[in-house]
């Protein structure tokens, strides 16, 4: 496991096109439901800007995608086949459906056009059937390990080369994946511009459990900050019992956001709290506030001290004991002190689209070159 370093490949100046496989639970599109989707939109459009032609495969509603989707297709099953008792969740069929159709169009409809396949989606098709394709591929890893891709790559799976976001992320994957080129994920400088700051704190992304906004809730109350809460709320429930009643004077839900709107939010707060309440793979919404230099303070779970943290002598926010809000509260004041230009500064210097969609297409240049491919997979030890 290294971070990945720009490669010398043959055939440098070569246009490529990329087959880029997203996930499939939400479209591709402003305001994006999460990470993941701002990531593939991302790449997708930085590739582009570099000249090279790019086929998304997405969820339905996807903006410049393929005609084939990676859900919410017309296949159904028919009358006979859902009276088998055996038959598992309709949705489940669709997606696997869906996947099964968009790889055979890469092997039939595309063949002869795409170079190679840069596979982000979290379904195992990809992964179980990436041998079957006539182009290499790519596989980023941009969660902990979930038993539908371990089951595929046990049973097989593979991958040209694999990718991980995050130092973390690329070590919980040893067991399956003993080498994953870790490439950060990076935001768009000239999108997520410097902002004012101000006095307030902001909480962005989605509105459920495992991204704990409620413990921001309490961290920003303890602190007396009051606490701007933006992102759709995905949960009923959860946002009814845990966030509804706190609404009011000291905290504002301002809805979904995208695009300007969202910037300006993040950019005019003295600083964002991250609340992960699970192993945030990467922490996107940390490089995003960073590089409107505005001051993070996050639980330390997951991948998130590599973002805040990107260099000796570089700090774009404070990491605190995961789950500790009166740690949250106190580092408030702390993180608001850091200077917001600095902040700016190291979020350029590491976490820029620029720098890593150069460092994707070094990736995908050396697998669409050919050459051997490696044995990164192995089967973990029962």
């Amino acid at each position: 496991m290294r971070d990945l370093s720009p490669l010398a490949v043959a055939r440098s100046g070569r246009r490529l096109t990329v087959a880029l496989l997203a996930p499939s639970s939400y479209p591709i599109a402003e305001p994006y439901l999460g990470g993941l989707e701002s990531f593939v939109g991302g790449l997708a459009d930085g590739l582009r800007a570099r000249g090279h032609r790019v086929l998304l495969f997405a969820a339905a509603g996807s903006d410049g995608a393929q005609p084939e989707v990676l859900c919410g297709g017309d296949w159904r099953p028919d009358e006979l086949s859902r009276a088998d008792p055996s038959m598992p969740a309709e949705a489940f069929l669709r997606e696997h459906h869906a996947h099964l159709a968009v790889l055979d169009a890469l092997r039939t409809t595309y063949a002869g056009e795409v170079d190679v396949v840069h596979n982000n989606s979290l379904h195992y098709l990809p992964l179980s059937l990436a041998s079957t394709l006539p182009v290499p591929v790519v596989t980023t890893l941009h969660t902990p390990p979930t038993p539908w891709l371990t089951s595929a790559l046990d049973a097989g799976g593979s991958s040209h080369a694999f990718t991980a976001v995050s130092r973390f992320t690329a070590r919980q994957w040893e067991p399956w994946v003993p080498r994953a080129d870790v490439l950060h994920n990076g935001v768009d400088p000239e999108r997520w511009v410097p902002g004012p700051g101000g006095d307030d704190v902001l909480w962005f992304g989605r509105l459920v459990p495992e991204k704990a906004p409620h413990l921001a809730i309490a961290a920003a109350g303890a602190a007396g900050r009051h606490l701007h809460l933006v992102g759709p709320a995905l949960d009923a429930g959860y946002f009814a019992a845990e966030i509804e009643p706190h609404l009011g004077r000291d905290v504002t839900w301002h809805g979904h956001l995208g695009g300007r709107p969202l910037v300006e939010a993040v950019g005019r707060v003295a600083a964002v709290l991250v609340t992960p309440q699970w192993a945030e793979p990467f922490g996107l919404v940390a490089a995003e506030a960073a590089m409107c230099g505005t001051p993070v303070v996050a639980f330390d779970r997951g991948g998130i001290s590599e973002v805040l943290r990107p260099h000796v002598g570089q700090q774009i926010g404070v990491v605190v004991p995961d789950g500790d809000v009166a740690a949250m509260a106190a580092a408030i004041g702390p993180a608001t002190a850091l200077d917001r230009a600095a902040v700016r500064t190291a979020a350029l210097s590491h976490l820029s689209a620029q720098t890593m969609v150069g460092r994707y297409e070094a990736v995908l240049r050396a697998a669409a070159a050919g050459g051997p491919v490696t044995d990164q997979v192995r089967v973990a030890a029962s």
